[in-house]
């Protein structure tokens, strides 16, 4: 017992000596010495370069003599030996470079990192000594300048001893070699050539992305320098920013518990003694007002986390699988220009509309006539002679911009006779496109004056497409799709397809793997029924309520500030966080799914719209049906941004756009992009179904993901099975079930279409087979299982029934 009390005496004195050396105000105190003791060099460094001559060869002994002794030195008899001692006996001139090295620390421990600390110190000391031979050789003693010239002792001595043993080619040569490797380690410009002529280069060099990576704590600790590890990317755990007792894991950033920790990117962390972490006292004193667990304990220690490192062989398609429509030759002639000014001129003319400037800009599809008309006219009077203008022209597709935002002009837009094909290789190959910093951007087409439209999907944020058929809607859903595809990495983007016909989407299964996600139960990635659309669309807004309940926890307001901060190593995924890709959900036909689910899809996709924007979630909705049923009041007000194709009414056209406008475009992809107060005429992007084929081939040939993104499903009402009252059995109750026993289905949407019912309607149906022991109980996203496997048997139940 009492060598148990004396051991854990001495284990208290030591923790109290720890923790002394560990606490805020020492860290600062030492900061504070180290930077006065940065300004007393520089000032006896540059004062030994004045008085040199009187302060050479003062030796330690002399410091403390008596008051009889006197030295020229501003610091003193202590700056006059120290001074001596680094310029004249060590290192030169170089020696200045040891305050500089004195603020970098003091500044680290001050947590002011302007650059990684114990990569400068290095650097620093490589250099001193390099510098100093340099000196040494050029300038040799220099006459006994400074003592012994201005590289100092050690480079004069140094550089004699090469000269003699490699002659003063090899000295130079090899001094060369040495500054050039400097600066490539240090500036990391060899990583960036490397990275730049491999692509790979991760793969076959896992750790180097974290050599000489510190913890940011050990930067700040001068007590307890972290070393780095024996394996290339490991570092030891700091022990100031874990807990007492416990050992961190490795954070390799992911949330995935399966991944190859021998594979890219991994990182292991050395484990420390046990019994010496027991010993260790810790104090805590949490002045951010935020809640420790939830971040990570090793930030800055494993370097920044890089999703991308899950593909690293992933790449990007090339623009080589697209192909090129438009050659960027005018199709419109002078003659054409002539005539149609002439025409607007004499049509204005007829209803003594006089104008006094014209202005022609020429689009792919649409060239836009700008006209200044003469003082007095009014511009009412002008846009209400659209249809004769048209009909002058014999052109349809005439719209009039009444005035032109911005501008003292009125437009008039004539389409062109020889429309030009935009191909979507061209807006993609765009340096607006190539350099445009946004977080989804997306490339559209081309405006009017032929410059590329590009937009950021995550400032709209949601989309609305709507037009009639065969106007290039579908081209415009594969164009955005496509802009995504070519600039986001699967790590960072997800999409939910959701297409009832079947077909429009059905190309992108090949790139499930990478992009696409979808509830576990789903057999295909590309969802077409509506029973699972229901399901996915509850499971994504379950997704919303946990992120933001992640964005909560880390006391962020978005997505972009949430991955920033777990990029940067300061969540820590032992607490649930994890890095959040985008996710994009692109339901076409969706007048289909109002017809046949309602309310029931009606009411996530409002969720959806109103808040998933700030966790990463954005909506694509695409319908031919632009009717005030199918996008009603609600849908409209969440999505400000939204694309008219060419429709057949007027009254389609105030529905998407809240004006007139895309009644009159001319199809084949002609468009208008609304996502503030006036909308922008647009020629889409044409991009072939092959041209798709090539690129989903060229993405689902490479290594994916083991499966597609799975989303959490959720869990509905079903128990022990609906309390349902048989004797109050719909009049469809006996049709509906010989429906299912036929058919072998049990699904609400397969009795919605073949009985003509409404889902509420339906709905109740299947509860009613349910208890009448004809379907099986609900199973989350599968359709329920038929329990009657002829008609013989169902006429046995229903004739109990009756």
């Amino acid at each position: 017992m009492a060598k148990k009390k004396q051991k854990k005496s001495r284990r208290g004195s030591l923790g109290s000596v720890i923790g002394f050396f560990r606490d805020e105000r020492f860290r600062y105190a030492l900061g504070i010495v180290f930077l006065l003791t940065a300004l007393f060099l520089v000032l006896s460094l540059i004062s030994y370069l004045v008085n040199w001559k009187t302060d050479q060869d003062f030796e330690w002994s002399r410091v403390f003599s008596g008051p009889d002794i006197q030295v020229k030195n501003s610091g003193g008899k202590t700056g006059a030996w120290v001074s001596n001692l680094l310029i004249n006996k060590w290192f030169g001139l170089s020696s200045f470079l040891f305050p500089a090295i004195l603020i970098i620390w003091s500044l680290a421990l001050y947590r002011i990192r302007i650059i990684k600390t114990w990569k400068a110190v290095r650097n620093s000391l490589i250099l001193i000594i390099l510098l100093s031979i340099t000196l040494g050789l050029l300038f040799g003693d220099a006459g006994g300048t400074l003592g012994s010239g201005p590289g100092g002792q050690h480079g004069y001595f140094l550089s004699r001893w090469l000269l003699a043993t490699i002659g003063y080619p090899g000295t130079l040569s090899l001094l060369l070699i040495c500054y050039t490797a400097l600066i490539l380690f240090s500036t990391g410009f060899l990583e960036w050539i490397r990275s730049k002529r491999n692509p790979f280069a991760n793969l076959f060099n896992p750790g180097r992305e974290h050599t000489d990576q510190l913890t940011e704590e050990a930067d700040a600790s001068v007590m307890e320098p972290v070393q780095e590890a024996d394996i290339p990317g490991s570092v030891e755990p700091d022990p100031l920013s874990s807990s007492s007792g416990e050992t961190a894991g490795p954070l390799t950033g992911t949330s995935e518990p399966d991944v190859d920790p021998t594979g890219p990117g991994a990182v292991s962390a050395a484990q420390g003694n046990p019994a010496s972490q027991e010993d260790v006292e810790m104090t805590i004193e949490d002045r951010s007002g935020l809640h420790m667990e939830d971040f990570n304990p090793d930030e800055g220690a494993l370097g920044e986390y890089d999703p991308t490192l899950d593909l690293p062989k992933f790449r990007f398609p090339p623009l080589s699988l697209l192909k090129e429509y438009d050659q960027g030759e005018t199709t419109v002639t002078n003659e054409e220009l002539i005539s149609n000014k002439n025409k607007i001129v004499e049509t204005l003319g007829n209803y003594k509309i006089k104008i006094d400037k014209i202005k022609a800009t020429i689009g792919p599809t649409v060239t836009l006539y700008e006209i200044v008309p003469a003082p007095g006219i009014r511009i009412s009077k002008i846009k209400s002679l659209e249809d004769d203008i048209a009909l002058s022209l014999s052109a349809l597709g005439i719209r009039i911009i009444a005035p032109i935002p911005g501008k003292g002009t009125i437009g008039i837009e004539v389409p062109n006779q020889k429309p030009r094909i935009v191909s979507m290789k061209s807006i993609l190959a765009s340096k607006k496109f190539q350099e445009a910093e946004m977080e989804l951007a997306i490339a559209l087409g081309k405006t009017i004056s032929n410059e590329t439209f590009v937009f950021d999907l995550t400032k709209m944020p949601h989309l609305l497409v709507a037009g009639a058929t065969g106007q290039g809607k579908s081209v415009g859903l594969n164009a955005i799709i496509a802009s995504i595809l070519f600039k986001k990495h699967p790590a960072q983007l997800k999409f939910v397809m959701i297409d009832p016909k079947k077909v429009e989407l059905s190309i992108y299964s090949k790139i499930e793997r990478h992009y696409l996600a979808k509830l576990p139960e789903s057999e295909e990635a590309i969802i077409t029924d509506t029973q699972q659309v229901i399901h996915t669309l509850n499971s994504l807004c379950a997704e919303m309520d946990d992120r933001y309940d992640l964005l909560k926890n880390a006391q962020v307001r978005n997505i972009k500030e949430y991955n920033a901060r777990f990029i940067s190593r300061r969540l820590n995924p032992n607490k649930g966080h994890r890095f959040m890709p985008f996710i994009v959900v692109v339901i076409d036909e969706f007048a289909d799914l109002i017809m046949t689910a309602g309310r029931e899809i009606e009411h996530p996709i409002s969720r959806l719209a109103q808040l998933a924007r700030a966790i990463g979630i954005h909506l694509v909705i695409a319908t031919q049906r632009p009717t005030t049923n199918i996008i009603t009041g609600v849908i409209k007000a969440n999505f400000p941004a939204r694309i008219a194709f060419r429709v057949t009414s007027m009254i389609d056209s105030r529905t998407i756009l809240d004006g007139s406008g895309a009644d009159q475009l001319i199809g084949r992809g002609d468009m208008l992009f609304l996502s503030g107060n006036e909308p922008v005429r647009l020629q889409c992007a044409f991009i072939d179904g092959p041209e798709i084929e090539e690129v989903t081939d060229f993405i689902g040939q490479q290594k994916g993901y083991p499966t597609a993104m799975m989303l959490k499903p959720v869990e509905e009402e079903g128990g022990e099975g609906p309390e349902v009252d048989l004797d109050k059995r719909d009049d469809k109750f006996e049709e509906a079930a010989r429906l299912v026993v036929q058919h072998q289905q049990g699904s609400t949407s397969l009795i919605q279409r073949k009985l003509s019912l409404g889902y509420n309607r339906a709905g109740r149906i299947v509860d009613q087979l349910e208890a009448a022991g004809i379907l099986g109980p609900f199973e989350g996203s599968k359709a329920r299982q038929v329990l009657v496997q002829d008609e013989f048997s169902l006429e046995q139940i229903l004739s109990t029934l009756s």
